[in-house]
């Protein structure tokens, strides 16, 4: 059986799917690894390394793609600039695993369908205490929410912490993060170590505890409806909730340095937490960073990909935060994927179990069916025809 790593070409991804130590971990246990030319070197990860740790170097994507029974990658599969579809280069039978945006984009999940290809999507792991070795959607949040903090910082025109010089003393920045998942909890810890004054809010009650172990300040917001969604993700909530919770935070934002956004709902247009009228109030060379860009963005004057300045705000909306931290990403999702082939191979070959609590949830196509009904009521919301859907 071989599993091939594939090389990214999305322009914004610099991280891999196995670096040479997970490479070298599955080679022992008897599984044959191809690593497609190039592929780690925007992580900082040779070819020289992977055939170090016992990969076969393929330069001939076609082959790579073709012939492999399992497929791994970060991002979806894309088009490629030879006019040529990654999903059809895949084998039929064969089993991709990979971030692949199912419920954002779900054409991708009914091409694969159609290829009758096996796919395993990474942002459909289960947030259950077996699942959290291979939760990818957690540890590359983590990543984005310390580096949304550095790059506050460096935007910020004044100091984090408190100092006291001989010149006078100088007040720590006031941090406001509004999302208190697992990116706006890393944004906490970081904020807090250098040495500002954090709060926080989010609309699950049930986070308070974490948020003040970590030395922030909680903003409570009490809802007459349900915030939490399965899994422990925060749900949509409605016109009047939302209303009930910009009002209470505008005055959280109009004293905040820096405003750190993480909210979002898979599939879904990320909910706006900060409107015009309260980027209005901020003070001049006060920062947003807007984890949620690639979404829409939590705050009304977020532009994706690019950093504004409004009214004397800098807006910054930053896309694939992980991808600028690439060594550390690719190890923490290589690891991911390990763990989860653990329990996806048996006696050197793939076995969809789908009695798996996992498996059954992260499959999303399998012998030419898409898997998920929140992908086919995707796809009928889009007006799709689902000819591979039995």
């Amino acid at each position: 059986m071989k599993i091939a790593v594939a090389r990214e070409i999305e322009v914004c991804e610099r991280r891999v799917a196995l670096i040479p130590d997970t490479v070298a971990r599955l080679v022992k246990q008897g599984l044959e690894v191809w690593v497609e030319a190039g592929a780690g070197e925007r992580a900082f990860f040779s070819d020289a390394a992977y055939e170090a740790a016992g990969a076969t170097i393929i330069a001939n994507n076609s082959k790579l793609w073709g012939e492999a029974d399992i497929l791994l990658k970060v991002s979806p599969p894309q088009e490629r600039e030879d006019g040529r579809s990654e999903v059809d280069l895949l084998k039929e039978g064969s089993v991709i695993i990979s971030f692949l945006n199912p419920l954002g984009n779900p054409v991708v999940a009914q091409r694969l369908a159609e290829r009758k290809v096996s796919a395993i999507s990474m942002e459909m792991i289960p947030r259950t205490t077996r699942a959290q070795s291979m939760d990818a959607l957690s540890s590359q949040a983590s990543i984005a929410g310390y580096k949304a903090v550095l790059i506050a910082a460096a935007a910020l025109p004044k100091y984090l912490p408190m100092l006291t010089t001989a010149a006078g003393t100088i007040a720590p920045a006031k941090v406001f993060i509004m999302g208190a998942g697992v990116a706006g909890l890393q944004a906490i810890a970081t904020a807090r170590r250098l040495g500002s004054v954090v709060e926080a809010f989010d609309i699950r009650p049930a986070v308070k505890e974490e948020v003040q172990s970590l030395g922030a300040k909680f903003v409570e917001i009490k809802l007459d409806e349900e915030t939490t969604a399965a899994g422990g993700y925060a749900k949509e909530i409605s016109e009047a909730s939302k209303q009930r919770t910009q009002e209470i935070v505008t005055e959280h934002v109009k004293n905040a340095d820096v405003v750190i956004t993480t909210a979002q709902v898979p599939g879904k247009k990320a909910p706006l937490l900060v409107t015009q009228e309260m980027v209005a109030q901020m003070k001049p060379g006060s920062v947003i960073v807007d984890i949620a860009a690639e979404q829409g963005g939590n705050c009304a004057c977020t532009d994706p990909g690019k950093d504004i300045v409004w009214n004397g705000i800098t807006i910054i909306g930053p896309i694939n935060l992980p991808s600028s931290m690439p060594v550390h990403a690719s190890q923490l999702y290589a690891k991911n994927l390990t763990s989860l082939m653990q329990i996806l191979i048996r006696d050197k070959a793939v076995h969809l179990d789908f009695a798996d609590d996992i498996i059954d949830a992260a499959c999303i196509t399998h012998a030419g069916e898409i898997r998920s009904s929140r992908i086919k009521e995707a796809l009928q919301a889009l007006g799709v025809q689902q000819s591979a859907v039995s």
